[in-house]
């Protein structure tokens, strides 16, 4: 069974859907069945990479809310996290652009890596504060989940896995997305958002069950 995940490497909520998902599927009896894929969706596609903004003015000027609501949608963020045993310092947080990051996260996925560097990526950006629009900072993740290094500065450096990223965003459109995280089985059955653990259990059960022969 395949289940694709849309994600952006920057954004605090897909890490908490990320968590909640490893939840459901270690409760999945047939999980050694199941195959997990992750697909881009940047949320921004026109964010700098230059680094130099920081969450509470982003999230001010996208939602057009004051410091003090910016404030606090980060705080309702981070408790939630924290109920799933994430920590969050966005307070560190440097949004930025996201397409060589999912350029790389292809790449990574050709050496059966693509998971541990989602993870990586997700880390650095809710909580160690790191610049995810920098080449230099995206190969020595890489490097730190065991990508080579020469490799994947030359993925940076050129134009590699666009039109698989561009690729993912259209599927991702096609298939009704709305946001981020969005998780499909077998292309038949969706849930967006972060939806607790019981309830990605409860869709994988019934992807489950209804893919397999009637008695």
């Amino acid at each position: 069974m395949l289940v694709e995940i849309w994600s952006d490497v920057v954004c605090p909520w897909c890490y908490i859907g990320k968590r909640r998902f490893e939840a459901a599927l270690a409760e999945f009896e047939p999980r050694d069945e199941v195959e997990v894929r992750w697909r881009s969706l940047e949320l921004d596609p026109a964010a700098p990479t230059d680094g130099g903004r920081d969450l509470v003015t982003h999230l001010g000027t996208k939602y057009r809310v004051g410091v003090d609501e910016a404030e606090a949608m980060i705080a309702r963020i981070t408790d939630a996290a924290a109920g799933e045993g994430l920590e969050y310092r966005l307070d560190r947080a440097r949004p930025t652009g996201t397409f060589d990051a999912h350029r790389l996260l292809h790449h990574a996925a050709e050496h059966q890596r693509q998971d541990a560097l989602q993870e990586r990526l997700l880390a650095a950006y809710c909580r160690d504060g790191r610049h995810l629009g920098d080449h230099e900072t995206l190969v020595e993740l890489a490097a730190g989940v065991g990508l080579d290094v020469a490799a994947a500065r030359s993925v940076l450096a050129g134009d590699a896995y666009g039109a698989e990223v561009r690729a993912d965003e259209a599927d991702g459109q096609r298939l009704g997305l709305t946001g981020v995280p969005f998780f499909v089985v077998d292309r038949r059955m969706a849930a967006a958002g972060a939806h607790p653990a019981a309830n990605l259990l409860e869709l994988l059960e019934r992807a489950w069950s209804e893919r397999e022969p009637a008695a």
